[in-house]
């Protein structure tokens, strides 16, 4: 396979000190399958052309297959048998330009962090799906894109076209960024990779994916292509990527809908958060609203429902000048890491049932590299049962439950609210739980279907009002009810919020 990569740069030739590779030289690098050879065939100030020519030696590829291989007895006589040749090409680009795809270039390190006009040809492409799906898995990426089918040879008939494209893509971007790109969707336009996938492919995705991927519209379809649908794998995946800073959550199951807006409350396609307000740690002045309700605020951006969320619950803890929190469902701590990035918040713990959640906040939290004043602060995450009195949810001015009732077996409500309000009983509780009234705003939902699977209830406004209603007369709270999200005049936001003071 051949890849060329070309920058009309002001003094092109730095794309040597980027790649780390000699513009005036011919280099040679034997691989486990073959030999990857990288050379200039145009260099001048102007512009400069790298090009990374992979020579694929079967008898190398078949003296690598060991007898792990799935299908290694075959293999060993099937001599015509084809070989995901991207994959190779990714492989070999991940050994040759190692310290490139890093970004590091001690030489001109300013220019490393700066985008810069790059055009990138592939002539033969394996890409499964047409030219539509290269275009559909790089222009979100901020790619021209040019995808040229290459028919089948006409000699022997109109066969048609082959499912190999001529590649062209245009644009300006951190070379670090375009190689880490490739090094992903080569093989996943291939659908195809020359190894086993095991765990260690999920480091490797998240790690190139870095700063581009989470925020990618076709995230879910690239991680499963590239972990060749491991169902284990793509769940950890996705869940990695949805913790990553600034990106919206997915969904881990391709039945499940979202907790996510609709046309209303769409999500920012660039994946980030609405900027705060300078002076408003907290970005309380983006929720909308004496009561953080949202839809009245001015946003430069479309704020997505889950990050409304969080700014209404914010907003009801400073409103409270409640500094002391315990997240009671914590799951991959959205909100622990917001209440940590605030220094308004004095001590703040989260606790949740599942370990695996609880793995993905402490990632979030950066919970071994944590800055000082975070440190001092966040006491810490641990597994509980809410349904279980334990001492360690004592002793906090506030407790949130955000999207964590609906979760509960009706039955099981009960030993809820006992553990929270009686035995726990901060002087502030914070509830958030879907409106099911507003499920009809959603397309792709099927009438009384819920939002989440693992939902056992969602309740109307009227629902939640009289459970809150009961639960603050019970146990010496009055509450207050709150809109998060589009207020629709018929069926209400998206999401209730009770706060409850004592």
């Amino acid at each position: 396979m051949l890849l060329t990569i070309t920058t009309t740069l002001g003094q092109a030739t730095d794309l040597g000190f980027l790649l780390h590779k000699h513009p005036d030289r011919v280099h040679l690098f034997e691989q486990s399958f073959g030999t990857a050879h990288v050379f200039y065939p145009d260099a001048d100030e102007r512009r400069c052309t790298v090009a990374l020519l992979l020579d694929v030696d079967p008898v190398k590829l078949v003296r690598t297959r060991g007898r792990g291989t799935p299908d290694f007895s075959l293999g060993q006589y099937v001599n015509d048998r084809p070989y995901a040749a991207s994959s190779l090409l990714a492989s070999a680009m991940a050994n040759v330009f190692r310290t490139a795809m890093r970004g590091r270039c001690d030489a001109r390190p300013e220019l490393a962090e700066t985008p810069i006009p790059l055009e990138i040809t592939l002539p033969a492409l394996p890409c499964r799906g047409g030219p539509g799906q290269a275009e559909r898995f790089f222009g979100p990426l901020g790619w021209r894109v040019e995808a040229v089918p290459v028919p089948l040879d006409a000699e022997f008939g109109d066969w048609g076209d082959s499912r190999y494209v001529t590649l062209t893509l245009t644009g300006e971007m951190r070379l670090a960024d375009a190689l880490n790109q490739l090094y992903v969707l080569l093989p996943v336009l291939d659908d195809a990779k020359h190894y086993w996938i095991a765990s260690d492919e999920v480091d490797k995705l998240i790690r190139a994916g870095e700063g581009w991927l989470a925020a990618h519209p076709d995230r879910s379809a690239i991680t499963r292509r590239y972990l060749a649908n491991r169902r284990g794998l793509v769940r950890t995946a996705l869940g990695r990527l949805a913790d990553a800073d600034g990106a919206p959550e997915d969904a881990l199951d391709p039945t499940e809908i979202e907790e996510e807006p609709t046309a209303t409350d769409a999500e920012d396609p660039s994946g980030q958060d609405d900027p705060f307000v300078p002076g408003d740690p907290a970005g309380l002045e983006g929720a909308g609203g004496p009561e953080g309700a949202g839809g009245t605020g001015q946003e430069t951006a479309p704020v997505s429902l889950a990050e409304r969320r969080v700014k209404s619950v914010l907003h009801a803890l400073h409103d409270e000048d409640a500094r002391r929190v315990i997240d009671l469902g914590c799951g991959s701590g959205r909100l622990l890491a917001r209440l940590a990035q605030d220094d308004f918040f004095s001590e703040i713990s989260g606790t949740d049932v599942s370990y695996r959640a609880l793995a993905h906040a402490r990632r979030r939290l950066r919970w071994d590299q944590r800055p000082r004043r975070e440190s001092d602060r966040v006491q810490d995450v641990f597994q509980g049962a809410l349904t279980y009195a334990d001492e360690r949810f004592r002793g906090y001015e506030a407790a949130v439950l955000m999207e964590v009732v609906e979760h509960i077996d009706p039955p099981r409500l009960g030993a809820m609210e006992r553990v929270v309000f009686g035995h726990a009983a901060p002087r502030v509780v914070v509830v958030t739980t879907p409106n099911a009234e507003h499920n009809v705003r959603y397309e792709g939902l099927a009438p009384g279907a819920m939002r989440h699977p693992d939902h056992r209830f969602e309740w109307t406004r009227a629902e939640f009002r009289e459970w809150a209603g009961r639960v603050a007369a019970e146990h010496g709270y009055r509450v207050r009810h709150v809109p998060v999200g589009d207020d629709d005049p018929e069926v209400g936001a998206p999401t209730q919020m009770g706060v409850f003071t004592r």
